[in-house]
């Protein structure tokens, strides 16, 4: 317990899946969250089940103006932020020649302008308390293609560099700001909702599972272990890298 003792974290896509997995867990090692979403009801329901130290706040990642309310909203409750999870997703199948030009639009900007407007405005924010974390929830996506993935191939592949370039520059300014990002494989989250088109979602984990060398298909929890990681000090010496977390698939 306490590995982020008294630091303050902003968990975008903090009403379900790996958001709300770890907003709860950061709140369990000491942190004082905001759980930011789309979905207001959903993230007032996760912050009431932290308690104490924890803020919804009704966010779309999508919009400039949205970050900014979001993050003085943050340092108005809290005082500062040292943490910023940029989780909120959504995933499109679709091949190159299947996938419109509105679908890639919006894809691109849910899954990758968000991160950069969230990198762009959070880091003077984390600078000004001393330093901290930044953790972009991209996917083993971003580093293996797929045939019928075009656009979130695309989407998490540009989170993968954005997040070596902010990074670097946070280490030219000798900020105090980290950048990493995690690359899970198949998560038990709604996001499988949009893949899983064929018989019973049962049936679609299992074939899933069977794509993965370990036999079985991730929960929340398990990316949630890993950003709680990169958002303490135990990594204070690793930043510009990627936590790859698929059950062995990157190693076939």
């Amino acid at each position: 317990m306490g590995r982020v003792e008294g630091k303050t974290a902003l968990v975008t896509g903090g009403a379900s899946g790996i958001g709300r997995a770890s907003a709860i867990m950061l709140a369990r090692e000491g942190a004082r969250v905001a759980v930011s979403d789309i979905d207001l009801d959903g993230a007032r329901a996760v912050a009431d089940a932290i308690g104490d130290g924890a803020v919804a706040i009704d966010h779309d990642v999508t919009k400039e103006d949205a970050w900014t309310m979001a993050l003085n909203t943050v340092t108005a409750a809290f005082g500062g932020l040292h943490i910023l999870v940029n989780s909120a997703g959504t995933a499109i199948n679709g091949t190159v020649e299947d996938t419109s030009l509105e679908d890639w639009r919006a894809l691109h900007a849910l899954d990758l302008d968000s991160v950069f407007l969230g990198c762009k405005h959070a880091i003077r924010h984390i600078a000004g308390s001393g330093g901290g974390s930044i953790v972009n929830i991209s996917s083993i996506s971003g580093i293996i293609a797929g045939h019928n993935l075009a656009a979130y191939n695309s989407a998490k592949a540009g989170v993968r560099h954005l997040t070596k370039s902010v990074a670097l520059h946070c280490a030219r300014e000798a900020n105090q700001v980290r950048c990493n990002s995690v690359h899970p494989a198949f998560v038990d989250t709604p996001i499988l909702d949009t893949i899983l088109k064929r018989g019973t979602r049962e049936e679609g984990l299992d074939r899933l599972a069977r794509q993965i060398p370990l036999g079985l298909v991730g929960e929340p929890y398990d990316v949630a272990y890993a950003v709680v990681y990169l958002a303490s000090d135990e990594s204070r010496f690793m930043t510009g890298s990627e936590l790859i977390l698929d059950g062995g698939i990157s190693a076939m």
